[in-house]
């Protein structure tokens, strides 16, 4: 089993840990010579300086190279990242939450570790794993499993509500994640409660954090603020400061997957925040998104024209840079507007705002100069 991963990475090659935010690049002459060692052959000397400099905890001197390295192919597709919703399905009903109706529903087994062969062929190293809750999916620890021996650095976003299972705490400790993200939603019972729209959803979100802090998952927190715990905002930032652990703040909901404007009424006016200026991204181009059917978009915002991973296998990611191209144009309203280059949100994110007929405000740079 590998505690190191040395991989291609964009355009540059990589020496990275699971479990570690930390890393190395590493020069293509030397990222060549893993790849030719066997698997008995002992680790070269500058590859145990390198990994005794970043890591102070590790020492590979003299070990054989398979004991501990696993060294990724060449992808001539650039895909670095991606993310997957492994279900739709959760144990909360959070009131803001963007993915609209929680059904439980997804592919076999076989379907799903065939997607993954696919994404490791495309050069993803970055994996992150999503729902819904992913946790509560019937394949998600074979399949976490599955893509870590793959060699993907894996981001497990949840609520926090089973991390204190024996089972997943044993999967972790094996198989290290790169990062585990958990969703805030309060700081008190009757908050938290409320906006998940659970009872005993507080206690079970406390129970999986205690546990996941002893365990010492390298964990980053997302605090989301809305009408029913933004009078909490600043406790929740305190909590997690007591924690040690580091976090976000998330104050603007946007709308549903399917442009419904119903959970924009859990937004707290107060504490809507503008958004810094969309200066574009690679979105269909470095990474890529996967819903629970395994179809593929350029991110979880733009949906349109997807593409059937499972029937068309890596060859219809060729397809996605030529959509993401279109979908990022400037259509419908937002065409030959004069603030498009300060404009603060993308163009497919402005088209759900626009399909929810959501205040002008939200997410229009018109709308603001109006309201001040």
């Amino acid at each position: 089993m590998h505690s190191l991963i040395a991989s291609p990475f964009l355009e540059q090659h990589v020496l990275v840990r699971p479990g570690s935010r930390g890393g190395a690049l590493l020069p293509g002459v030397r990222y060549e010579e893993l790849r030719a060692l066997g698997a008995a052959e002992p680790a070269p000397a500058w590859l145990a300086d390198a990994v005794r400099e970043q890591w102070e905890d590790m020492d590979v001197t003299g070990r054989p190279t398979g004991d501990f390295l696993l060294v990724r192919r060449p992808s001539t597709w650039g895909y670095g990242k991606a993310s997957w919703e492994v279900n739709l399905g959760c144990n909360y009903q959070c009131k803001h939450c963007y993915l609209g109706l929680k059904v439980n529903s997804g592919m076999p087994w076989e379907d799903k570790r065939r997607c993954l062969d696919v994404m490791a062929e495309a050069g993803v190293l970055f994996l992150q794993v999503t729902g819904g809750e992913p946790t509560v999916d019937r394949d998600f620890m074979r399949a976490y499993r599955y893509a870590w021996d793959l060699g993907m650095m894996i981001t497990v976003s949840t609520n926090g509500s089973l991390l204190w299972r024996r089972n997943l705490l044993d999967l972790f400790k094996e198989c290290p994640p790169y990062r585990v993200t958990v969703s805030m939603y309060g700081a008190t019972k009757g908050s938290y409660d409320e906006l998940t729209q659970r009872e005993g959803a507080w206690d079970q979100f406390v129970q999986g954090m205690n546990a996941a802090r002893h365990a010492r998952l390298p964990l980053r927190m997302s605090i989301v603020v809305t009408e029913d715990n933004g009078r909490e905002e600043q406790a929740m930032v305190d909590r997690c400061q007591s924690w040690g652990v580091e976090y976000e703040v998330f104050t603007n909901m946007t709308p549903t997957i399917y442009g419904g404007g119903e959970v924009l009424t859990a937004q707290s006016k107060e504490h809507l925040r503008l958004r810094k200026t969309f200066t574009g991204c690679n979105a269909g181009h470095t990474f890529f998104h996967m819903d629970p059917h395994g179809l593929v978009s350029i991110c979880k915002i733009g949906r349109d024209d997807q593409i059937s991973l499972p029937h068309e296998g890596i060859q219809g990611l060729a397809r996605l840079g030529t959509i993401a191209d279109r979908l990022m144009l400037r259509t419908g309203g937002c065409s030959g507007c004069a603030l498009s280059g300060s404009c603060r949100v993308c163009r497919p994110l402005a088209k759900h705002y626009q399909e929810a007929k959501a205040p002008l405000a939200a997410y229009c740079r018109h709308g603001q100069k109006k309201a001040g």
